[in-house]
């Protein structure tokens, strides 16, 4: 059962004049647990091996508690609270605990190392940190340089006292079931701090991106309309993304919750074939599944004739190109539409389709949501003509942009400047003003005087039977400036061959374009990823390590450039 209660910053999707209700306080924690029903199912967290349920009322209770605790240890309004535990009540509690109390989260992946921990703790300054026990084993080395660090909470189980960490180390459960509710609140506004959220480094070291709690009202109008018109009745959303990320966050897990909806947690490793098992359990309608996880699905063989008995609504995706491959699978899979997505941690969830209200080509991201001003800017700041590609930037003014950067003005005025967020990413705009995403900026490729983007030649290359996962980059060639290289992951039962790298070769070509084929190729046993599921381009660029064979690279002459 959902929330019957819409309120006014849900946004309103039917306005003719869009205008964004935004009030004057407003608290995420509160949005999510004290404005809902308190009976109502808010969570599930599905471990495999255990099946646990909590209200919206038990985690306003839970949220009390963790705020008291950080009260009580002395934390002052906006210190920043540092979180890395996997999906399940603990990192949501911990979230929302110090929302309620005007602290600043900094949300860390379950896959990060001691590098990458230490790193957002001291450039955060983090006062407390909420860690997975198996996490803090294998990072807590890290833990010996992190001068503010005063708090460490260990979830699962109790660890080994570190005489090297200066932090007092704490037992999760103990903490949480032995603390009062704190009955004290923190009045905050929409622009107060709220969440620091690193990028994912693609491109250079993490920056935090400083959100404040309107954050969550800016997500409305996607989340609303991605989904489906949500909320419907009887709506269970779930997505594998971790709970670190602003695509986890805040696609899902804050947003959904302010709906009155419930939402599925696990904390295992993401499985295709558990994910069918999770989808009919829970009767899931809508999910967010990254890109990535949707084809790991494609490759492991499932079907509509696998994916009997599911209750899936609408599909979500973002964070890379869907590709028209990927969505025909989705849609023939599970008989539901599949929305694209896209967004920054910066600036999320701006642009996006609506497959179930309008018809909108294969392969397009879609157009803006409502609430946002889009437009399509050359290196001087002027608008390209349709069909032709150009940065994505997104007007300020809404609540949905970051309030900085934090600890960096610098960065700061390079990426919000002349009233525009600049995302770096490209696009084209046809005359209906539909979207086609063409990749980062520094992914365009420049090859015989062709301007290439790697995102169009990898939904190609998937469209081969021989492919499970593609990804594309330019390399440098004396006579083209740049060339076309593919790094391709084969689906089971193909070897490489030079006769399947002709083969493949020619198939983009016969699609595409003769100067958008790959003239070389190389096999891996996989990709490498960010934590976020986005194809590292910049690690392909340097790669030396081991392929399936070494680089093939026939150049067929049938097509000559």
């Amino acid at each position: 059962m959902i929330a019957t209660t819409a309120h006014a910053w849900w946004q309103d999707l039917e306005a003719t004049d869009f205008r964004w209700h935004v009030p004057e306080t407003f608290n995420i924690a509160e949005a999510c647990t004290d404005l809902q029903t308190p009976g109502n199912t808010a969570l599930i967290v599905d471990s495999s091996d255990a099946l646990t349920t909590y209200s919206f009322g038990q985690l306003g209770v839970l949220s009390r508690k963790f705020m008291g605790l950080l009260q009580n240890w002395g934390l002052n309004h906006g210190d920043r609270v540092a979180i890395m535990v996997p999906q399940g009540v603990e990192v949501l509690t911990a979230h929302l605990g110090s929302f309620r109390g005007g602290f600043v989260t900094v949300p860390m992946s379950v896959k990060f190392g001691a590098t990458a921990v230490a790193y957002r703790l001291r450039d955060s300054g983090a006062k407390a940190l909420v860690i997975d026990a198996d996490c803090y084993d294998r990072i807590k080395d890290a833990l010996a340089d992190t001068p503010d660090l005063t708090h460490v909470v260990v979830v699962g189980r109790r660890v080994t006292r570190d005489p090297s960490i200066d932090a007092h180390i704490l037992d999760y459960r103990a903490e949480v079931e032995n603390q009062a509710e704190s009955a004290a609140p923190a009045v905050t506004g929409p622009r107060s701090p709220a969440i620091i959220i690193y990028t994912s480094g693609t491109t250079g070291s993490p920056k935090g991106a400083l959100h404040g709690h309107q954050i969550l009202l800016a997500h409305m109008p996607g989340v609303r309309t991605s989904f489906g018109n949500a909320p419907q009745p009887q709506d269970v959303f779930w997505t594998p993304a971790d709970w670190a990320w602003i695509g986890g966050l805040f696609d899902v897990l804050f947003t959904v919750l302010s709906l009155g909806c419930p939402v599925v947690a696990t904390p295992d490793k993401f499985d295709p074939q558990r994910t069918l098992d999770l989808l009919r359990r829970h009767r899931i309608t809508c999910a967010f599944i990254p890109p990535t996880a949707l084809k790991q699905m494609r490759s492991s063989g499932i079907d509509a004739d696998a994916a009997a008995g599911t209750t899936i609504r609408t599909l979500a995706t973002g964070g890379e190109a869907l590709g028209e491959v990927i969505e025909r699978w989705v849609e023939t899979t599970f008989r539901a539409p599949i929305n694209e997505f896209y967004g920054q941690t910066e600036m999320n969830l701006t642009v996006g389709t609506s497959r179930t209200s309008r018809t909108t080509p294969p392969g397009c991201m879609g157009r803006a949501f409502p609430g946002f001003e889009l437009a399509l800017l050359d290196p001087s700041g002027h608008a390209v003509p349709d069909g032709r590609a150009g940065e994505i930037c997104i007007r300020t003014g809404n609540p949905g942009q970051m309030l900085r950067y934090w600890n960096d003005p610098d960065k700061t005025a390079k990426k919000i400047y002349a009233k525009w967020i600049h995302t770096g990413d490209l696009a084209k705009a046809d005359t209906n003003g539909d979207l086609w995403y063409e990749g980062r900026a520094d992914d365009v490729i420049s090859t015989a005087g062709y301007r290439v983007g790697p995102s169009e030649i990898e939904d190609c290359l998937l469209s081969h039977p021989a492919v499970s996962m593609a990804a594309v980059i330019g390399i440098p060639d004396e006579l083209r400036g740049e060339s076309v290289k593919a790094f391709v992951v084969l689906s089971r039962g193909y070897v490489p061959s030079k006769t399947l790298s002709t083969d493949l070769q020619n198939h983009v070509k016969l699609k595409l374009a003769f100067y958008q084929y790959p003239r070389s190729i190389t096999y891996l046993e996989e990709l490498p990823m960010t934590a976020t599921g986005k194809i590292m381009r910049k690690e392909l660029r340097n790669h030396t390590g081991p392929s399936l064979r070494a680089d093939l690279a026939p150049d067929p002459t049938v097509y000559k450039s």
